[in-house]
């Protein structure tokens, strides 16, 4: 990647793909070897020509480039392989419709993601996360990925539809997710639609997948319209769809879309960074005696409320050195509206253009060591957003994740309640590596717990003071050097 200088000296590059992904092979590679294959791109050039399946595409390697195509939508708009998929299974909701259609569903659903209803749902995100450990044994195997998913899938549906959706529905629901996941990844790198139209059994898997989260979201929005009206997004979508206010009528394929995207965005990718985290941790001693230290003393042993949020600032740091070492959403596409130029290079209308949170967020230029977990890097001196804007784990400009802040309330929520009670290990020997899907994170994460209070020099929740100059305190990268890199590599 070159140096960030000023746009108007800048000297974009491009380039092709390493002869180690030669042409069509490139798509099976990003299939079998993403992360190995997103790391050779930067050294090719800046926008480097790639091919998926038979497909030509442009990946975009550089933050400020990227930074371009999320603040020009009209002309980078949501499409390629990846939103023709999506858009499939989710319809045209606020996650994958056009930029024509965007502005306007963004402000209809914004109410229910605004500070104010997020900081109001943070009691029911602590019994949630109490709920979730709550039965768990020391020395018991607990299956994170399930418990994580299970979690953020109920806490988006109560948001969402209040109690509409059963815990039946919503523990289906997780199921579902399972092989849409990875349904869509696959659907992505390698778009040749014959190839899913074969009924092998994962082809089967998938379309049964979609159809059955369709089936539970209709049942909840009939349920709903036999009862009372109810304070929550569907609530608001199904009085704007009876308001005659001039303007477009919200009908009943649109209350579906947005629930369907919302449902299965919102639950994914929160899961996915949760479960990311405490892998993490659980490889990195003196960042968890960090975090053990922090929730003690702020929140007592007590379950954490909106007030705590703001104090938990080391808490927060752990899932944004997360979110930047192991991105969730990892990949996306976009798709040229026109012929528009990009780092020198014509691009025709029609093209498609991706980009990779995952790749800049491991730039050595922009986040020195970047295989290290290092949450100390935003505590002091670094800017939310990282040197060139190259951390952006909900993307940017108008098309950011309409629920960042109810995310990162939530999973902030559940780290601090399940940190302040129980420890979390990997069992004797290799960690398998997580497969590719449509998001990036640990899918079959097994851990054993142990109780605070029961860990070999463990402590019993609020018995650590954070103090400066405390042992559980010390920290930084000259800490982290004496301890000696424990970075997890996913592949």
């Amino acid at each position: 990647m070159n140096g960030c200088v000023p746009e108007s000296e800048q000297a974009w590059t491009v380039g092709t793909a390493p002869g180690i992904f030669p042409s069509i092979g490139q798509g099976i590679a990003l299939f079998r070897r993403p992360l190995e294959f997103l790391n050779s791109l930067p050294q090719q050039g800046d926008l480097v020509e790639i091919r998926l399946g038979p497909q030509r595409a442009w990946m975009v390697c550089h933050p400020e480039l990227v930074h371009r195509i999320l603040r020009d939508t009209r002309t980078f708009d949501k499409g390629g392989p990846q939103y023709e998929r999506l858009r499939v299974l989710m319809g045209d909701g606020v996650v994958t419709c056009p930029h024509a259609q965007h502005r306007r569903q963004r402000r209809l659903l914004q109410p229910t993601f605004r500070p104010a209803r997020v900081a109001e749902q943070t009691d029911v995100m602590a019994e949630e996360a109490q709920l979730l450990c709550r039965d768990w044994r020391s020395g018991q195997r607990v299956d994170v990925s399930a418990a994580t998913l299970g979690l953020t899938t109920r806490l988006i549906s109560r948001l969402l539809l209040s109690d509409s959706l059963s815990p039946a529905a919503a523990d289906e629901v997780r199921h579902c997710l399972a092989a849409i996941v990875r349904g869509l990844f696959v659907r992505t790198v390698i778009p040749v639609d014959a190839l899913f139209r074969l009924p092998t059994p994962a082809n089967r898997r998938y379309r049964r997948a979609v159809e059955r989260v369709r089936e539970l979201i209709d049942a909840a929005v009939a349920e709903r319209r036999r009862g009372a009206p109810r304070d929550d997004l569907l609530g608001l979508l199904l009085a704007a769809a009876e308001a005659e206010d001039g303007g477009i009528p919200v009908g009943d394929r649109e209350v579906h879309d947005q629930l369907v995207s919302l449902l299965l965005t919102g639950s994914e990718s929160p899961s996915m960074c949760l479960a990311s985290a405490f892998s993490l941790l659980a490889r990195h001693p003196e960042v968890e005696r960090r975090l053990h230290a922090e929730v003690d003393t702020v929140l007592e042993g007590r379950l954490p409320d909106a007030d705590d949020l703001p104090r938990l600032i080391y808490t927060r740091s752990v899932l944004t050195e997360t979110l930047r070492h192991s991105p969730p959403g990892w990949l996306f596409t976009r798709v040229t509206t026109r012929e528009t130029e990009l780092a020198g290079r014509l691009l025709p209308r029609g093209t498609t253009v991706l980009y990779s949170p995952y790749l800049l967020h491991h730039d050595p230029e922009s986040f020195p060591e970047p295989d290290r977990f290092l949450p100390e890097r935003w505590l002091e001196g670094e800017t939310t957003v990282g040197p060139h804007g190259a951390l952006i784990p909900f993307a940017a400009g108008s098309r950011k994740c309409i629920g960042d802040l109810f995310s990162m309330a939530e999973m902030t929520v559940t780290l601090a309640t399940v940190a302040g009670r129980w420890r979390l290990r990997h069992p004797a020997g290799r960690v398998a590596p997580p497969r590719p899907g449509a998001t990036l994170g640990p899918r079959s994460l097994t851990m054993i717990c142990t109780a605070r209070g029961d860990a070999t020099g463990g402590t019993a929740p609020h018995a650590v003071a954070l103090a400066p100059g405390s042992p559980t305190t010390e920290s930084g990268p000259e800490k982290t050097r004496r301890d000696g890199d424990n970075g997890v590599h996913h592949a």
